[in-house]
């Protein structure tokens, strides 16, 4: 994996690691490795893992660090992932940071970036969020096509996520905090985390993480 430019996108729900890995894919042609989409992947194409990991969630269990990080490691070796891609949801705790590190080796990461939100900004973006569950399509509450409930790309229903509730946020902001805090301090002791404030439009995040980037001797 050496010299390849592999990028992981850390932050809280809602900070807009989605939409920044997406850009950033589009600007310096990687791969979006996103470990929902490989999951659901893996389990459609009935490969031997996508097998096991239906198993696992046909179980309601969670699929383990080490399946997760075998899934992402062939995600790697796929043709569009020949430059590099960029990690959204990857790795999530210390365990699969350090098994992702045994495999890519100590410079398999190019940098690691960490989008800062407030935690009160967390609860009013995700609480006001609505989602097509045909397409996929995020809109604010206040948005016609929410208020219709009808998606305007697909006419699927929009609603409100189980997950997008301020309890569930509170919890998810939990999680967030005990897995990912230790994950941040792991990469700032490699010197390879970058913050960037999430608070901000997405033009502005993007250009901060490119400058960031630049420093690093991205071009």
């Amino acid at each position: 994996m050496t010299g390849r430019l592999n990028l992981v996108v850390l932050g809280k729900q809602g900070a807009g690691k989605g939409t920044q890995s997406q850009l950033l894919c589009s600007t310096y042609s990687l791969a979006h490795i996103s470990t929902g989409d490989i999951l659901r992947a893996a389990v459609a194409a009935g490969t031997e893992l996508g097998n096991e990991v239906k198993s696992v969630l046909d179980a309601g269990q969670l699929v383990s660090d080490e399946l997760v990080t075998q899934l992402v490691v062939d995600r790697f070796k796929e043709k569009d992932a020949l430059r590099g891609g960029v990690l959204d949801g990857f790795p999530r705790t210390l365990a699969q940071a350090q098994a992702l590190e045994k495999i890519l080796g100590p410079n398999g990461i190019t940098l690691v970036i960490n989008i800062d939100l407030p935690d009160e900004l967390v609860l009013e973006r995700l609480s006001s969020r609505r989602v097509c569950q045909e397409c996929g399509t995020t809109y604010k509450d206040t948005d016609p096509s929410a208020i219709s409930g009808t998606c305007e790309n697909c006419g699927g229903d929009v609603i409100q996520r189980s997950d997008d509730t301020p309890e569930a946020i509170t919890q998810r902001l939990e999680v967030f905090r005990h897995d990912t805090l230790p994950l941040l301090a792991f990469y700032q002791a490699r010197d390879l985390l970058v913050t960037v404030n999430g608070d901000q439009s997405v033009e502005d995040v993007q250009r901060a993480i490119h400058s960031l980037l630049v420093e690093r001797g991205v071009r």
